[in-house]
This record gives C-alpha cells, structure tokens and sequence, in this order.
C-alpha cells in the first residue's frame, strides 16, 4: 500500500508539473495533499485503496482534460468543471485536516468508524468525479450543438454519443433547474426490524432489481408491501448496485381525493432531495435520475392510482413510463391497486401472507405473555383465521398487550366475535376489519362507550385528522376528547403528527366503510367552529387566517360534504372560504367539481354564481387562466338566468381582462365591443357602463385602433372611480401615441392630487406609474425610481403583489440606469414575499424572468440573459401569454444580431411580427404601451429589420 501511495503521489505531482493550467495544478496539489496526509499519519492505509485510486483517477482525467490549455484559452464548460471540482477536492482535504488537528487519527477508535469516515471521504470524492464528468459532457454537448458537421461525427464514437443524449434532456431545460438539497443525502428508511418469512422473496425480487426489472409489488393492505420495500433497499446487491441512489418515495401522507400531479411531482422530488423549479416538474427529476443509476420505491402508490383529479389520472402514469425509461433507474411500486402505469413493463409480484413459523414469531415477539400460556395451539388457529395477514396479526398483538389480555380472553373475544368463521369452507377473512372490530372491542375503548366510535369516525372523516389543540373547539361536547383521544392512541387506531390526530389509512378505510359518519351533533359542531373562523377571517394574518392555514383541508371536505347535502345553507361558507384561500393559500381545490356539480334551482342560482365568482378570482390568483375564463362563464350565465345585470358585465370584465392578461389584446377588445351589443346593455347603470367603456377604451389604446384623443373620453366625466382613472389613462394614451410629454406630465401631476383617499388608491398608483414613465422617457432614470419605490411603499402590507411588481420594474430601470449591481440584488435577492407570489403565480414568475433577462442584455451578460430569456418564453408558452413571449423573442433576437447570427435573428424577428399579429398590436407600437420593457436603443436589429436595412434587406 505504501508503495502504492508513493508511485499515485509521484505520478499526481508529474502531471501538476506538465499541465499548463494553473487551476488543474491547484486540483491536483489538493488531491497530492490528501494522499501525503494518508501516507504520514494513517496506519490502516489499506482502507484507503479505493481513494487512492480514484485520486490517481483524477490526475489521469486532468492531464487528458487540460493538455496544451492554460486557463487563458481553457473552453468556460471546462472552466467551470475544473472549479467545481476544485472546490469538492477542497471540501475534502480540509475535512481531513480537521480531522487530524482533533487528533482524529492519533486515538484509539474502532475501525468500524475509521471506515465509515473512509468512505464518506470516497463516496465524496466519486462524487466529484462524476460532477465534474456531467460537466464536461454538457460542455462537450453545448460544443457540438454549435459546430457544424461536428455533431454527425460524434455520433460515430462509441460511448460519447449515448452519454451525450442522456444529457441532452439535462441541456435542454431553461425553464427548470435541478436544485439538490446538499446538507446530507437522502438516507432510505431503516430496514424494518420485526420482518419474518420473506428471505426468498427478498432475494428474487433482488435479483430481478439487479438485472434491471421494473417490479409492482401487489397485495391488500398491510400486506408488508412497504417492509418488504425497504428490506430490498438494504440488501448487500442492492447497496452495491446502487449505493446511496437508493431512493423511498412514501404517498401514504396524501389522499387521493385531494392528490394532483403537481403534489405527486414534489413529493417524489423530495424523496430525491430535490426541489422543483420552474414550470415543467418531470424535467428537474428527469435530470437528477440521469446523473448516476437508481432505484425509487414508490409506496401506496394505490393513493395516486385511484387519484380523484383527472388531471392527476392523465398525467401522473405517463410521467411514471418516461421515468421508467431512463437509463439506469429501476422502480419499485407498491400499491392496492392494479392499476399501474401500463407503459411500464412490470414485473408483479403477488405478496402472500406470512407462513405460520413467521406469523407465530410477529405475534410473539409483539405480545409474549401469549408465549408462556398453554394455548399455544388455538393462538396458531387465530393466527390461520387471520390469514397471517401481517398488520391484523401485529394490530391484534399489540391489542392484547396494550388491554392485558390472558390468552383466554383473547381467544373468547375472538370467538365471540367470529363465531361464524370458525366454520370450515366459510372463505377468506377480511383480516383487517377483523382485527380492527377486535380493538374497538378492548375493555379501554368500551369504557369510552359511543363517544370512542364518535370520535374515531370523526378522525377518520377529517383527511387531516383533528386538530389537537382545536379539539375542545371543534367538539365542545365532547368534553373529555383529549381523553378519548389519548385512549385511542394507546390502542394502534390513531397517532399524532404535527399536532394533528390521525387515522393510519388502512384504520380510515375501515371506518368509513363500517362505522356510520359522524352524528349530526358532531357536524354540526364542527361545521359551526369552522364556518365561524372562514367569517370572521380577512385579509389580515390573525389567528382565525392561521386556522385557515393549518386546517384548510378539513374546512375544504366540511364545505365539499355540506355542498352535496345542504348546498343552500353552504354557498355563503364556500365562497368566503375560497376568498380565505385566494388571502392566505392560494391552491387548486377539490371544491371547483363540487360546486359545478350541485344542481341549482332559482332560488340558488346566484348563491351558486357567487361561489363561482369567488373560485375565479382563486384561479385568477393561480395563473390559471383558462380555468378561470371557464368558471366566470358559468357564473354569469346564472346571473343571467337571474336577471343580474350588473354582475354579468363585472364577469365579462373579468373574462377580458385575463385576455388583457395574456396579451389577447383583439379577444379583450371583441368581448366588450360584443357585450355592448348584448341584451344586458341596456339594463346596466351609468357607472357600470363607465366601467365596461374604460376596459374597452384600454383595448383600443394597446391596440392603436384609435386616436388617443378618443380615448377614455366617454368615462371621463364619471363619479365613479372610474372617472378619475379615465382622466388618468387619457393622458397616459397620449404619452403611448406619441403626445407632448411636457403636457402629459402637468396634467398627471394635477391628477395626482386628486388621488388623496384610500377608495382611490388604484388611481394614484395608475398616476404614479404615468409619471414614472414620463420621467423614464425622459432620460430621468434616478426620478422614475424613486416614484416606483413610492408605488413599492404604498403597497407594502396590504397588496403585496402590486409592491413586488414594481420592485422588479425598480430593478430593470436601474440596470438601464448602469448600475447593474444594484440591478442584480433588487431582483435576484427578492423578498419573502415576491417567493411567495412566485410559487403561485406564474404571471409574477414571467414579469420577473423578463425583468432579469433585460438587467442582465443590459449588462452585456448575453448568456445569463437568453437563458432567462428562453425560460419567459417556455413560461409562455404553457401560460398562453403573448407579450411577455414577443418581448422576450426580440431579446433572443438582438442577443443573435450582437453575436453576428443575422438569420437568426431575422428569424427571431420574423416571429415577433407572427405574435404581433396574434396580439394585435402594430409592430412598430409593440412597447408603446409597456414602456419599461422596451430595450435599451443601442440593441437596433428590430429596428433595422422593420426598416429593412442592412443586415436584413438581403435576408427578408
């Protein structure tokens, strides 16, 4: 081993000599270190073979990598790679250091934890080298994409080319990076330690993990699916094959009533130790499972297989197909069901019951006073009766133990309950009803008398379980409910987690199947805390918000039960509860079909057009715009039907201005030049026809099919608020048309005085931006900053959204401004609450990716900014938004007219006027109205190309 040592740590410091790189000498100095350390200190050096190894590995792979290549000329893929590694190398020697300043290796300590650290320190170091591999492929990918012919002839080498199209996934992605979590790695559960009778299935289904089998492991539940799971994570073979790729994704947490693709996508991120960002889920995993094989056990998988969303039903199996297919990644699913993604070969695999020998051994080791009676033959009859159903026997043991039951109390209990089944030929046992009518039947659960079944049916009901530290409110009768709850804990039927009682769900299936649903008494005490908390909820964060917050589940399955059997009295509780949600938790929600489902007659029409409007505006908040499009037609079809006029225009208003949203500037136009033009017209007050005829005029401004003159003349004498807005977007129209800006600036600036009230808030931030805008125009960089941080102020607290908004238009003028730095900390270093927006909002992500691609055209960062760029545009693209997607194209296509590629951005260019036309919005007015998107006059490729001027006369 010395001589080993010796022969790596001359041939590393050779190759240090030789490279002309001085960041590849830096590395492998740091790894030379490393093993001078080892050889001087360490007394077991044989333990280090393997790093060894890998480290002379290292020097091999950098003199390959650097030769003839000084850092001046070092391509930046390798560049970056060789930082990356340097920096893990790092890591390592000065972990090694620590350890031998703390005298690590001068005491005496068991070899089990020198090994341990050992190849911690190899396992670190692999690492490393895969890294750094991933990088240079990527580099190497990126090259061939851009030399022609090169990529025909990488084809042609073996290995490169599959390697790189395992990649290309990994190159492609924009939108969505891969964030790993890097405190520790992702540890599969333990093996389980009371696990009997299954070696030899153990060892065939590890066989066929080993030889690349996908496996659905099927049986009812509490089979010991999962157990058998995790004992297959341990095995040796496995360990080998995977080593710390070993990955246990659990669903057992999620109910399928509630389960999304997007729910199922983060949790399987987690189990990896990733976090999904960006629009597309799949991608991120994808990624991270190309890196390196793996094998992920996906457990209850029957929670997203019978999933009640079809969205989730649709997506979810294909996602689990393309998983499948990747190189290297081998799944384990276990499940109920046998409704398993059909376009993955699986190998099922029926999970018998336990063999007596094993039974016997599970209910003794759980229960051993049994082991000492002389029933030992009737406690094997008990247990065939159970089928050796793994969790009924492991239930009815610690059933027995918990009550102090004799052997022949038990047997009499089972007797008396199954009579019946002692009969030959009466079939197979629903074991864990059984087991479980066994527990209720406990002395400690009778002593509870009905309020036991009460509160367990309650538990069961709730798909958070209840609320510790809620339930006195929650059921006031139930005096003694933390003592029925603390009972029901010791028997196995419920736990705690995360102060909520639960219900395994196995015990909650059996419930509701058996047990009546909780009495109307309990409901209704339920239902009446709940509703009380949904009214008394605003848009504040109080205690009655923080309810919402950690309850939000139940409340939902309240409302959504109430819905199906007294709607009436539940409209009002639905639709502030959905407001509740859009203030405080803005999700999707399993009330959308609920609502739509109740059949309405008049008297509830607009009650259920209410909780319509309220679950668009929710959808509104998501992003989910067509959904929210879908939802505001229905409701105002039922005000309609009611004669409501009034609401009728609001939801047509509503309806176009998400087109105004996306850009559909003829759409927002069209419906409200069509609704003027409808029957409803005519019935509309003056302030409401104020409204619809200020929204139209806006259509009109952005899509120039008026003379700003005209605009917002028809609302301007209004009292409404509207009034005062139209006076300010008058003005503003004529600084869009091409208006004297000295004019439009004075009268802005009168306006603004008038915007003194709190009712009129929307009307000064609309003055602010005006003036904001002229002073942009102006060249008064400094100025427009400070009056967008006015808007930032104003807003602060209470329309969070509107203060992140104009963060991020502070932060662009400040790039434009030459202050890139500040530029960069405004928009990247964003606050909580801008995350917040982000996650849920995908009109917030789109406005700030565009932000960050114009700081970063501006500071000459072309790359930074066309992948930010790209990522607006593939945001677009799901979102079906258009004008964030025409600025972000002309952005790609100036980054190609700097870089000299004229056919490319004549292409781009050429795309731009395509989305225009979509838009309908001229070309030449495409920022006219969205003047702080406008790029900075030295980038003039769309300019000369709408010119057609040189470079692009040839071209066009």
């Amino acid at each position: 081993m010395s001589q080993l040592l010796d022969v790596t740590i001359a041939g590393i410091s050779a190759v240090q000599i030789v490279v002309p790189s001085d960041l590849a000498k830096g590395v492998l100095g740091t790894v030379a270190s490393i093993l001078m350390t080892v050889q001087s200190v360490i007394k077991n050096k044989s333990d280090f073979q393997a790093i060894v190894k890998k480290c002379k590995t290292i020097g091999e792979i950098l003199e390959r990598a650097t030769k003839d290549t000084t850092d001046d000329n070092l391509p930046g893929y390798l560049a970056h790679a060789l930082s990356e590694l340097n920096s893990l190398v790092n890591d390592i020697n000065n972990k090694v250091i620590s350890r031998k300043k703390q005298g690590w290796f001068k005491s005496i300590l068991s070899v089990t934890i020198d090994r341990d650290q050992i190849a911690s320190w190899e396992k670190d170091i692999d690492s490393a080298l895969k890294l750094f591999d991933t990088e240079t492929l990527v580099g190497i990918a990126m090259t061939v994409e851009e030399i022609p012919g090169i990529a025909m002839r990488v084809k042609e080498l073996p290995g490169i080319a599959m390697r790189l199209d395992e990649l290309a996934l990994r190159i492609d992605g924009n939108s969505t990076s891969v964030n790993v979590l890097k405190d520790q790695p992702i540890e599969p559960p333990s093996r389980p330690s009371m696990f009997y009778g299954r070696d030899d299935l153990v060892a065939e289904l590890t066989t066929l993990v080993v030889n690349s089998e996908h496996i659905a492991l099927i049986g009812p539940g509490g089979m010991g699916k999962s157990s058998l799971a995790k004992a297959i994570l341990h095995e040796p073979l496995i360990i080998e094959k995977f080593t710390d790729r070993r990955f246990f994704v659990a669903y057992d947490d999620l109910d399928p009533s509630t389960i999304t693709f997007e729910t199922f996508m983060t949790h399987f991120a987690g189990a990896l130790g990733i976090e999904i960002t960006g629009a597309d889920p799949l991608r991120p995993i994808s990624t991270f499972l190309h890196s390196a094989s793996s094998l992920v056990v996906l457990d209850n998988a029957e929670t997203f297989e019978e999933a009640s969303a079809l969205s989730a039903l649709e997506k979810i199996p294909p996602a689990i197909a393309k998983i499948a297919d990747i190189h290297g990644v081998i799944l384990i699913l276990t499940s109920r069901s046998r409704r398993n993604a059909t376009d993955v070969l699986w190998r099922t695999r029926d999970i018998p019951p336990l063999d007596l020998s094993s039974a016997e051994r599970v209910f003794f080791q759980t229960y051993p006073r049994a082991r000492c009676s002389d029933a030992k033959e009737e406690i094997k009859d008990l247990l065939r009766e159970l089928d050796f159903h793994p969790l009924s026997i492991n239930l009815l043991a610690h059933t027995a133990r918990q009550n102090d039951w004799s052997s022949a109390v038990l047997l009499k209990r089972w007797n008396n309950r199954h009579s019946a089944l002692l009969n030959p030929g009466k079939g197979k046992l629903q074991s864990l009803s059984d087991t479980m009518q066994l527990s209720l039947d406990s002395p400690s659960i009778q002593a509870l008398g009905k309020d036991g079944r009460r509160t367990l049916a309650i538990i069961a009901f709730l798909p958070q379980g209840l609320n510790d530290n809620l339930a006195g409110d929650l059921l006031p009768s139930l005096q003694d409910v933390d003592t029925i709850c603390d009972v029901l804990r010791m028997q196995s039927l419920v736990y705690r987690q995360d102060n909520f009682i639960k219900v395994l769900a196995p015990i909650r299936h059996y419930v509701q199947d058996s047990l009546p649903l909780p009495d109307s008494t309990r409901l209704r005490e339920i239902r009446t805390f709940y509703y009380r908390t949904v009214q008394q909820c605003s848009e504040e964060q109080d205690g009655h918000a923080n309810i919402i917050i950690s309850d939000h589940f139940n409340i939902e399955r309240v409302v959504a039960f109430d819905l199906a059997h007294i709607p009436q009295e539940t409209y009002h509780a639905c639709s502030k509860f959905l407001l509740c949600l859009k203030w405080h938790l803005p999700r999707p929600t399993t009330l959308a079909p609920a609502i739509f489902n109740v059949v309405e007659n008049s008297s509830t029409y607009e009650l259920k057009a209410y909780c319509l409007w309220h679950l668009g505006c929710l959808y509104i908040t998501l992003s989910q715009l067509t959904d929210a499009m879908k939802i505001f037609k229905a409701a105002e079809a039922l005000y309609l039907t009611t004669g409501n006029h009034e609401i009728v225009a609001a939801c047509v208003i509503k309806c176009a201005d998400l087109c105004r949203c996306q850009g559909r500037f003829i759409q927002y136009q069209q419906l409200l030049d069509g609704f003027q033009r409808s029957e409803s017209w005519e019935y509309l007050s003056e302030p409401m026809k104020d409204q619809v005829w200020y929204f139209l005029d806006d259509a009109r401004m952005c899509t120039f099919t008026a003379p700003a003159d005209e605009l917002f003349v028809k609302s301007l004498d209004s009292d409404h608020l509207y009034g005062l807005r139209s006076k300010i977007q008058h003005w503003r129209a004529k600084l869009y048309h091409g208006g004297d800006i000295v004019q439009v600036h004075e009268h802005l600036e009168n306006l603004l005085l008038q915007c003194t009230h709190t009712r009129v808030s929307l009307a000064r931030r609309d003055a602010l931006v005006g003036l904001a805008e002229v002073a942009f125009c102006k060249g008064k960089l400094s100025e427009a900053m400070d009056i967008l941080q006015k808007i930032v102020e104003m807003f602060e607290g209470e329309r969070s959204h509107d203060a992140v908004w104009y963060s991020v238009l502070k932060a662009v003028v400040a790039g434009k401004q030459g202050d890139h730095t500040l530029a960069r900390e405004l928009i990247y270093k964003a606050p909580e609450s801008l995350q917040f927006f982000e996650l849920r909002s995908a009109f917030a992500f789109l406005h700030r990716s565009y932000g960050m691609a114009c700081i970063e055209l501006t500071a000459g960062a072309y790359d930074r900014a066309e992948s930010h760029f790209v990522a607006t545009i593939e945001g677009c693209d799901i979102q079906g938004q258009l004008d964030y997607k025409a600025y972000s194209k002309r952005g790609l296509g100036e980054i190609a007219f700097v870089r000299g590629n004229f056919a490319l951005a004549a292409r781009y260019f050429a795309e731009i006027s395509s989305v225009c036309a979509e838009m309908g919005v001229p070309e030449r007015h495409l920022y006219s109205c969205d003047l702080f998107c406008v790029l900075p006059d030295r980038f003039s490729g769309w300019t000369l190309f709408l010119e057609g001027q040189s470079p692009f006369a040839n071209i066009m």
